[in-house]
């Protein structure tokens, strides 16, 4: 295929927004930090109407926060971080909790990676019903 083609196609999905980075993937354990936890957070009620944003701020703030997201069921927030080791981990939940709109913690500690974060699968499938890409203002609706 010609380096033009490719690159037509490149510029394609990054501007349809299915290209949504171009950094490496790096293995938090080679940085050092091989526990991963899942932190459940329960938000205080009064803080929930906008809340979110500011717990997401001070979540951003703590490099051993991978993602957060705000979730239904019967918590507010997942939080994915990762730790040196156990007793390092501690560490990492006061650092969250240090949020006051944050009033419970519910931890789970991962023990293996069944399946790694992953997209391409999706892409295989050859994307939307259709087979088209959507337009930056149809993904925006």
């Amino acid at each position: 295929m010609a380096r033009g083609t490719v690159q037509a196609r490149l510029d394609k999905l990054a501007g349809s927004g299915v290209i949504i980075g171009w950094g490496p993937d790096l293995s938090p354990a080679a940085l050092g930090y091989p526990v991963t936890a899942f932190l459940t957070l329960e938000i205080r009620q009064a803080a929930r109407q906008g809340g979110h944003d500011a717990v997401g701020r001070h979540l951003a703030a703590i490099a051993e926060v991978l993602e957060a997201h705000t979730t239904s069921g019967a918590g507010d927030m997942l939080v994915r971080v990762v730790a040196r080791s156990n007793a390092d981990l501690q560490r990492v939940i006061d650092q969250v909790l240090a949020e006051p709109a944050i009033t419970r913690c519910t931890t789970v500690i991962a023990l293996a990676t069944q399946v790694p974060h992953r997209v391409l699968p999706l892409a295989a499938r050859g994307g939307p019903p259709g087979g088209s890409l959507p337009s930056p203002a149809q993904r925006d609706r």
